[in-house]
């Protein structure tokens, strides 16, 4: 699964409330553009090319899905938001808010309206100052120079003076005072997605359930009565083996962990597809490792109607899911549903995602960490 991309915007204002002005804008590109990892320091920076009064700048990595036209045109929004009007004259001007994108990954893009790495970013001590804050293992893919070095042979000796700290909005959201999250859902719901996006965000370690090596799984959806006991017997061992290898890999204690899946899910899908004498022989082994298993601090059950789930599952195409049926999808949601109930010691937070594009849409992954957030609370 590909990562997100890592974007560097610079953030600058002149006119107004400076500071007011640059805390809504990082606010607003938390919100409606990417999640803002890192915030650089506030600068307070003379007018660089022009004669006017002294600007605030900051700096900000940005973890986004999006095309770098598609942040620009984004970022161009936030402007217009916060009361921009960019007129058609030549040179520079004060403004009220103006944000760069700075850089795209590793990447050198040159296009009518989008230059990255920035062209002018090397020549720019308010640009390279509070990129330095950020603790970036990054070099200028075309002078192949790190900040520190772009600082150390900057032409710009302009004074930029640090003013105060500025919050990072992800620091609002503290996931990880949970040391270990399970996230959940039936097929297609979109766990590991979310996972990923919360590993990279978070700085969490990553357990992942294995299953495109599982020789029973596309016989089973061909013959389900004759590879259900071998399918969900495979799927056990190798979900106590994984789980075994990779908890003990990290300290329960003081890493972030997060999951895609959690061992019980064994157990709800063993009720749906076996026949009762074998759910009655898997259950006898499924209680004797569970109680082995190291509990999740935070069971997070992610919920989608039916008709989403088959939509999701259509779109991503493996062969051996299409023809998975809704009434198969409702009997696991059931089983879930059903088994959470159940459950004294788990600390469990149900999430209805049915209208939720955690992927696509910035405020419906925040909702999802919202929501969390609201549990720990």
């Amino acid at each position: 699964m590909k990562s997100q991309h890592q974007v560097v915007l610079s953030i600058g204002s002149n006119q107004g409330n400076r500071l007011e002005n640059i805390e809504n804008c990082i606010d607003l590109i938390h919100q409606e553009v990417g999640t803002v990892i890192r915030v650089s320091g506030l600068y307070e920076t003379p007018a660089w090319g022009f004669e006017s009064d002294a600007f605030y700048n900051c700096a900000l990595l940005l973890h986004t899905d999006s095309s770098a036209q598609k942040i620009l045109n984004q970022v161009l929004k936030v402007e217009k938001q916060l009361g921009r009007i960019r007129l058609n004259q030549q040179g520079y001007q004060s403004r009220i808010i103006d944000v760069d994108v700075i850089v795209f990954d590793n990447e050198i893009i040159e296009t009518e309206k989008l230059h990255i790495p920035h062209p002018l970013m090397q020549n720019r001590n308010f640009v390279l100052l509070p990129m330095q804050d950020l603790k970036l293992d990054w070099k200028h893919p075309v002078l192949q120079k790190s900040i520190s070095e772009l600082i150390s042979v900057s032409p710009d000796d302009s004074v930029c003076t640090i003013v105060q700290d500025l919050k990072c909005p992800l620091s609002e959201i503290p996931l990880d005072k949970f040391n270990y999250i399970a996230f959940e859902g039936n097929i297609g719901a979109g766990k590991t997605t979310l996972v990923h996006k919360i590993a990279e965000d978070f700085n969490a370690k990553t357990v992942l359930e294995r299953f495109a090596d599982n020789p029973f799984l596309p016989k089973f959806y061909k013959d389900q009565n004759r590879y259900a006991f071998p399918l969900e017997m495979s799927f056990l061992a190798d979900r106590y083996q994984q789980l075994s290898d990779d908890l003990a890999q990290f300290d329960l204690f003081k890493d972030f962990i997060v999951a895609d899946y959690h061992i019980f899910k064994s157990l709800i899908f063993a009720k749906i597809t076996l026949q009762e004498d074998e759910y009655r022989l898997y259950r006898n082994l499924f209680d004797i490792i569970y109680k082995e298993m190291p509990k999740p601090d935070l069971y997070v059950y992610l919920y989608q109607n039916t008709g989403r789930l088959l939509q999701n599952i259509k779109k991503r195409g493996r062969t051996y899911e299409q023809n998975i049926e809704g009434e198969y999808l409702d009997k696991i949601n059931n089983g879930y549903l059903e088994y959470i109930k159940s459950q004294k010691d788990l600390n469990v937070l149900i999430i209805d995602v049915s209208d939720r594009d955690f992927v696509k849409k910035q405020e419906d992954y925040l909702f999802v960490l919202n929501e969390i957030q609201k549990k720990l609370n």
